[in-house]
């Protein structure tokens, strides 16, 4: 089934983000391919290109928080399931051609003014994302101030291998360092024995 108007142009303007970065994007850009009528951008999005930009942010961060909730809760212990979103995120990064990437690392790169809602959005996504991490290891019997140094060690090293994986156009570094970061992690749970 085609995806509404709305949705093909929430689609297109993140796609668009990933590959060109927020300021490279014109609303012209957006109209062309989603292949939207100009007519449809202020009906869908009364507060024009910024309510747009948005919308597409937030989709982006949706998919990656359903990803990373679904990876953490289907994995035996945190370093099996933060293993399993790298493998996840690697396999999204070949599957888009080298295209995908963070969804707020292309705005956050282009420095939106700070008191921007936008980036707000992106700090309350890695607040966010951080703080799953942090459970995920609390939950796992790591100490509440390791747990929180971990994720945030965890976030990092995954936003500094998908900048190198697109720029090296291989995946090799996503799966790599997942494979450290787990190992990281798992040395830092509790022993069962």
């Amino acid at each position: 089934m085609k995806p509404d108007t709305r949705t093909r142009m929430i689609e297109t303007t993140a796609r668009l983000v990933q590959t060109h970065g927020l300021h490279g994007v014109s609303l012209s850009d957006i109209l062309s391919e989603s292949g939207a009528p100009r007519g449809s951008l202020y009906f869908h999005f009364p507060g024009g290109k910024n309510e747009l930009m948005q919308a597409a942010l937030q989709s982006g961060i949706k998919e990656a928080t359903d990803a990373l909730r679904d990876c953490l809760a289907a994995a035996d212990n945190p370093a099996d399931g933060v293993q399993q979103f790298f493998r996840v995120t690697a396999r999204e990064l070949v599957e888009s051609d080298f295209a995908f990437g963070c969804p707020v690392a292309a705005i956050v790169l282009d420095r939106p003014d700070i008191e921007s809602e936008l980036a707000k959005t992106c700090q309350a996504a890695f607040d966010q994302w951080a703080r799953m991490y942090r459970d995920a290891l609390m939950a796992a019997g790591v100490p509440p101030g390791r747990a929180g140094s971990l994720a945030l060690t965890v976030l990092a090293s995954l936003e500094g291998a998908l900048m190198m994986a697109r720029s090296e156009q291989s995946a090799i570094p996503v799966d790599e360092v997942g494979k450290e970061v787990s190992e990281l992690i798992a040395g830092a749970l509790p022993s069962t024995a």
